[in-house]
């Protein structure tokens, strides 16, 4: 029986989420298999990647035979280089306290380097909203100087006819002095 390391998909379409199990090869993608030993997201930034280590190191000392891209999961989270470090135990080249070390080493700088580009992810995050929110802003300006605009437009305009009708209310009507001077003449002609 020829287990392979590999991915089962779940999750719904367009949002994949993958278990990380142990199967055999003849089995189907999400058929039966052996174990579960992890979990993987795909959409997260970075990946989220829950592995159960022993068990993966495990079944790969035993002969199982991981995927393209769960190899690749295997890498990045180390059970690969532990492995190899193993086999160097195994032949002889290094003593195990050496390459726990060296493992410890590795997995403290695997770990430093996800945790900045995790930072590196939240600060992009917040510098893409400041730019958003000063698009925003900008626009808004523009916005309110072309209503204000409008609105200076709207009021002239109305002044303009104000003083239209003004004018033309004191072109139809006659003159006040004109009209005391008629009211004043017309009396005295009676």
């Amino acid at each position: 029986m020829p287990a392979k390391i590999r991915l089962q998909r779940r999750g719904k379409k367009g949002q994949p989420f993958y278990h990380i199990v142990i199967a055999d090869a003849r089995a189907p993608r999400d058929g039966r298999f052996i174990e579960k030993i992890g979990t993987y997201n795909p959409l997260t930034r970075p990946a989220d990647i829950q592995l159960d280590f022993d068990r993966a190191l495990t079944w790969l000392q035993d002969g199982a035979q991981p995927t393209d891209t769960v190899r690749a999961i295997l890498g990045y989270t180390g059970v690969l280089y532990r492995r190899h470090l193993l086999r160097g135990v195994e032949k002889g080249a290094i003593s195990q306290e050496m390459a726990d070390m060296k493992f410890a080493s590795w997995k403290e700088e695997k770990l430093g380097k996800i945790e900045h580009k995790r930072k590196e992810q939240e600060l992009k995050k917040k510098q893409g909203s400041k730019e958003r929110l000063e698009a925003e802003r900008q626009v808004n300006e523009k916005r309110a100087a072309e209503i204000a605009k409008r609105r200076l437009a709207e009021v002239e305009a109305q002044t303009g006819r104000a003083a239209a009708v003004a004018e033309h209310v004191a072109e139809e009507a006659p003159a006040p002095e004109a009209e005391a001077g008629e009211e004043n003449a017309a009396p005295a002609a009676e």
